[in-house]
């Protein structure tokens, strides 16, 4: 019988603990204003000086996630880059290991790809809603507007979490600053989370390192996923009622005007939506688009 070499050995014990490994598929959405380091659109802008600087850090904290997703068991990981015109993860730095979903319009935002076949959702780099000081760069998606889920007022985490619920699966993971994680765990619950930033205000906030945030992230990714039995979807059961508050006016009549809303007042649209996700995709379509000037 021929003899196999240790390395034929070894790769057999690999690809037999691989086959036995259970599937794991997990999902990251990253923003980009909860970033460690990031305080203004100097930063967080195509246009800003350092923005180049701050797309590389963004995407070390997804790498931290994926690295802490893999140790907790992951066997699969989708990256849904979700700041600004969703072209803002290095392609080339990004972790291997990854698939990565960039680019917009898509259906289910910034949790598109979710599916129930996921076991777990990881939101890094987020920031607080609209209003919602001193967070550090606080707004709803295109900002200047309020958006209200069933009359409870909503951000970007909200409503991805909502979607991501709705196909039975938990986020298990947040980071951003302070204000954000806890807004996200009065509605989510005991969700591990992760302050990259201290805020102060809009505009300012005391900073962790990069290298720091980068470890802690990596470590709560790994605790989220693997207490992802101890945490419930987000679930809107039934219809959902999607109330925005707008800034402009001439967008209020814009969206007046679509089958299904209705305007509740000069600033205010109502959209009644079988379920979040039909209430999703009504939003996407209002993310995108522009009232004439």
């Amino acid at each position: 019988m021929k003899r196999l070499t240790m390395s034929v050995v070894m790769s057999l014990v690999v690809a037999s603990v691989a086959q036995a490994q259970e599937p794991l598929k997990v999902l990251i959405s990253a923003d980009l204003e909860g970033v460690a380091g990031v305080s203004t659109s100097m930063q967080a802008s195509p246009n800003g000086r350092e923005y180049e600087k701050f797309r590389r850090l963004m995407t070390l904290e997804v790498n931290a996630a994926i690295e802490g997703a893999f140790s907790a068991g992951a066997t699969e990981i989708l990256v849904a880059d979700s700041h600004g015109n969703a072209q803002n993860i290095d392609v080339e730095l990004l972790d291997p290991r990854a698939r990565l979903t960039r680019g917009w319009p898509r259906p289910l935002g910034m949790v598109h790809g979710i599916d129930e076949t996921f076991d777990a959702v990881v939101f890094i780099g987020f920031h607080a809603r609209e209003g919602d000081g001193p967070g550090v760069l606080a707004h709803t998606f295109t900002g200047g507007l309020d958006m209200d889920l069933n009359g409870e007022i909503a951000s970007e985490a909200t409503l991805s979490a909502a979607v991501v619920g709705h196909f039975g699966v938990p986020v298990v993971f947040l980071s951003g600053d302070q204000v954000i994680g806890e807004d996200i765990r009065r509605q989510l619950g005991p969700i591990e989370t992760v302050a990259v930033k201290e805020a102060i205000g809009y505009h300012a906030a005391t900073m962790l390192h990069p290298e720091e945030a980068r470890r802690r992230i990596a470590a709560g990714v790994e605790r989220g996923i693997r207490r992802r039995g101890e945490l419930a979807p987000f679930v809107l059961g039934g219809a959902v009622t999607m109330t925005i508050r707008w800034e402009d006016p001439v967008m209020a009549e814009i969206v007046a005007l679509m089958r299904g809303a209705e305007r509740l007042d000069g600033r205010t649209t109502a959209f009644v939506g079988k379920n979040v996700i039909e209430a999703a995709e009504f939003f996407e379509v209002l993310h995108h688009i522009r009232p004439p000037s």
